[in-house]
């Protein structure tokens, strides 16, 4: 199982994409503290140990475990050039069967925001998830006045589906989100009439 875990390692022109280890604590630890008003405002609400020691070897450990058992795909952006940890993205609820999908979550520190990080991260998390892992949908999900993470989507070539009534708990309320996803063989708004 730890095999598997240390095997997957996705690389872009800028970052490594790896699942977190423990000795990442400090440097996740610190990034989140820094940009936790960044943040606040589009996540679940942290618990009080949410920065804990403790907490993140729980996060390191879920990890190793989803992987070796395939439910899910969580990873560190780290900047190749200095090591810098930038943020996380996860590629989880993997479902088999007639579904083969994925959801896709991510945050980025707010010193790295609007760099182009998350875009890179994006396409390489979602090209592993169809040409290494057999998927054919991801789906994502944010608050509609995220102006930022819709964008990110839309540039990402997931497409608008629709909105989803009170679809997570946001900084302690019930939010709607609207929905995007990005298809494999993407024929939506493709017409074989008239052929």
């Amino acid at each position: 199982m730890l095999s598997l875990r240390r095997k997957l390692k996705l690389e872009t022109e800028r970052l490594t994409l790896r699942p977190p280890v423990h000795g990442d604590f400090a440097a996740w630890s610190a990034l989140r503290a820094q940009s936790r008003d960044f943040l606040t405002p589009w996540e679940p609400s942290w618990s009080a140990d949410h920065l804990s020691r403790r907490a993140f070897t729980n996060r390191v450990y879920w990890a190793a475990r989803s992987v070796s058992g395939g439910t899910a795909v969580p990873l560190f952006l780290v900047r190749r050039n200095d090591g810098a940890l930038l943020g996380a993205i996860t590629l989880d609820n993997i479902r088999r069967g007639p579904s083969q999908a994925g959801t896709l979550g991510y945050w980025i520190g707010e010193p790295y925001a609007r760099h182009g990080y998350m875009r890179e991260a994006i396409s390489a998390v979602v090209h592993h998830s169809f040409e290494k892992l057999g998927l054919s949908r991801i789906e994502a999900a944010c608050l509609p006045e995220n102006v930022a993470s819709r964008g990110l989507l839309e540039a990402s070539h997931f497409k608008y589906e629709g909105v989803a009534q009170s679809y997570l708990q946001i900084n302690g309320r019930w939010r709607t989100h609207v929905l995007y996803a990005a298809l494999r063989m993407d024929r939506r708004g493709k017409s074989t009439a008239g052929l």
